[in-house]
């Protein structure tokens, strides 16, 4: 089943006033690019984070947005500096001394200088964090792969339509090739005969020319290629794994098949559908670059 590289997931969890939010989504890319922007409060998760995303998704640009409100007692552990927080009074002391003014310094405001209060979290709540985190994560990216699975649908219903087309095409160019033959017989004896002013015709010398001219425009094998890279095609799109890269491929294969029989068949017809397929190839290649 193919998926889009177009996506979005958003999921809300909730547990002992500790709230989680997780939005995803991303867009095309060549490869597997994941960005995350995560609160400073559980940053350290952020690996963990990137872990399980990778492993669900394998191609993209994605972005990952996560915001946490902690209005618990878990995931905080409250330490003073109480050795700085001295030393922060020691000196603001002096100054008031030495400048005399009052001091009327208040432990509040001791605490409020810089990196005398922090909040830190235990071992123990890192681990209760990253549970809860991981149940909004994963509910997140199910939906999130969900979409990108509906949308591959999609696609996939378009590239069918236009594969059917293409072999519809290759089916009107295999009959008119295998008259192409016989049809320069006809023309190539009348050409001799008008110019030669007789209707003996050197049998041999005639095959001769045939057998080169049927080397030169058959376009059998071309065909035979374009009929197996279709096949493929069709059963790619059926396939579980990230399938863009080696569609791509198909695609290019496709190309360079259809080339060849445009410049190897010299019939109108046959260069007009030539120019058919071509032109779906083309819209097939613009729809597989959203493809994961």
């Amino acid at each position: 089943m193919i998926k889009s590289m177009t996506g979005f997931g958003r999921s809300k969890y909730e547990n002992d006033s500790r709230e989680y939010l997780v939005e995803i989504k991303s867009v095309n890319n060549r490869f597997n690019d994941v960005n995350i922007k995560i609160p400073r409060a559980i940053g350290f998760l952020e690996e963990k984070v990137k872990k399980v995303i990778t492993n669900s998704v394998s191609r993209g640009k994605i972005d990952v947005f996560i915001s946490f409100t902690n209005n618990s007692e878990k995931g905080k552990s409250i330490k003073i500096n109480t050795e700085l927080a001295k030393l922060y009074v020691q000196e603001i002391k002096k100054l008031a001394q030495d400048a005399n003014i009052i001091d009327n310094v208040s432990v509040m405001e001791v605490t409020k200088l810089p990196e005398v209060f922090t909040i830190k979290l235990e071992e123990d709540d890192e681990e209760l964090l990253w549970n809860e985190l991981e149940i909004c994560l994963k509910d997140a990216i199910n939906n999130f792969v969900q979409m990108r699975t509906n949308e591959g649908e999609k696609i996939k219903k378009d590239l069918v339509e236009r594969i059917e087309i293409i072999k519809a095409k290759i089916k009107k160019i295999s009959a008119i090739s295998t008259g192409l033959v016989d049809e320069y017989i006809v023309k190539l004896e009348k050409r001799i005969k008008d110019i030669l002013k007789t209707n003996v015709v050197d049998e041999a010398r005639l095959a001769q020319e045939v057998v080169i001219y049927s080397d030169k425009c058959s376009v059998e094998e071309e065909i035979t290629r374009l009929k197996s890279h279709i096949s493929q095609f069709l059963g790619l799109l059926d396939s579980d794994i990230a399938i863009g890269k080696k569609i791509d491929f198909l695609i290019q294969e496709m190309n360079r098949e259809t080339n060849t029989i445009g410049s190897k068949a010299n019939n109108l017809e046959i260069t007009n559908l030539v120019v058919d397929i071509k032109t779906e190839i083309e819209n097939i290649r613009e729809q597989i670059q959203n493809i994961e």
